[in-house]
């Protein structure tokens, strides 16, 4: 495995998933041909979208080796949820900026769920009336989960319900448990057997 806080090794580009109190760090290579790094600077804007409170955070590149070089550590107090980035450059003679990217990363808590088993559960509570009051209160786009529709709740509900299981297939495959779409079946004996003999 290679070393994480090793400039060599950061990713080419943002990863699609951050967690809160993590360490955040990559880089751009494919930029400075054309956007020499001592001539401008990038930054990374990203703004919460699935939130009734706006947040924003933006990340500046440093320069080194003709890369542009990404690290934010002021990740332990950061609010998770789905966020919105946009890159900018920004000319250093004059100031001209111009947007040149827009993309979209999902920010994880530390906490044993993800955020979309947050929500999940949450909009599976609410559907049943068994919400608690912090369950009742989280909202998507603005939207207080507990003022949704019976249709809209079913809507988020599939939604997350497709990402969590997405990111449990990937988990898995991450640690070589397999995918989890094939289902195994072993042949065991054909004899009668006690049930303590089952393991």
């Amino acid at each position: 495995m290679s070393n994480i806080f090793d400039t060599e090794n950061y990713p080419l580009e943002i990863p699609t998933t951050l967690q809160v109190n993590g360490y955040w760090a990559w880089k751009r290579t494919d930029l400075s041909n054309d956007y020499p790094t001592a001539d401008y600077s990038l930054v990374y804007k990203l703004n919460l979208i699935s939130g009734s409170t706006a947040t924003a955070i933006s990340i500046t590149a440093t320069e080194a080796n003709n890369e542009y070089i990404f690290l934010h550590t002021s990740t332990n107090s950061v609010t998770p949820g789905d966020y919105k980035y946009v890159v900018k450059i920004t000319k250093t003679a004059g100031g001209a900026e111009a947007h040149l990217e827009t993309g979209y990363v999902t920010i994880e808590n530390e906490t044993v769920r993800s955020f979309a088993k947050q929500m999940l559960d949450a909009i599976e509570a609410v559907a049943l009336n068994r919400a608690t009051m912090d369950q009742s209160s989280m909202s998507i786009a603005g939207r207080s989960l507990s003022r949704m529709s019976i249709d809209e709740l079913n809507t988020f509900r599939d939604k997350y319900k497709t990402e969590y299981l997405q990111e449990v297939k990937m988990a898995r495959v991450k640690n070589k448990q397999g995918s989890g779409n094939n289902i195994k079946v072993r042949f065991g004996s054909t004899n009668t057997y006690n049930p303590t003999d089952l393991t």
